[in-house]
C-alpha cells in the first residue's frame, strides 16, 4: 500500500486549482459552471473506464502503487483523482488559451 501515487495526484491538483484561481482562468472566473464543466468530464471518463473495465481493456495498475481502496473492481481511487486533474488540466488550458487569443485580437 503507498500513498505516492495518490499524494502525486492530490499535489498536482492543487497546483492546477492555485493557478486557475490566481488568473482567474477556469473555476477562478466561474465556480459553479467550471464545477458542473469538471462533473460532467469525471462522469464520461469514468463511464469510459467502466465500459473498458466492462470489456476487458482496462484492468488495476501496480497494486504497490495504489492504496488499495477501489470505487469498483478494478477501479482504484486514484483513477477519480487522475481523471479529476485531467478534466481540471484540460479546462483551465481551454480557459487560458482562449484568454490568450482575445487578447491577441
Amino acid at each position: 500500500m503507498s500513498f505516492v501515487y495518490l499524494a502525486l495526484l492530490l499535489l498536482s491538483e492543487l497546483g492546477v486549482c492555485l493557478l486557475d484561481f490566481r488568473f482567474k482562468l477556469a473555476l477562478g472566473h466561474s465556480l459553479s459552471a467550471g464545477l458542473r464543466a469538471l462533473g460532467v468530464g469525471v462522469a464520461f471518463f469514468l463511464l469510459w473506464d467502466v465500459a473498458g473495465i466492462n470489456s476487458g481493456i482496462f484492468f488495476e495498475g501496480a497494486p504497490e502503487l495504489l492504496v488499495g481502496i477501489n470505487l469498483a473492481p478494478e477501479l482504484p481511487i486514484e483513477e477519480l483523482f487522475f481523471l479529476l486533474l485531467l478534466c481540471h488540466s484540460a479546462l483551465f488550458l481551454f480557459a487560458a488559451i482562449s484568454r490568450w487569443v482575445a487578447k491577441r485580437r
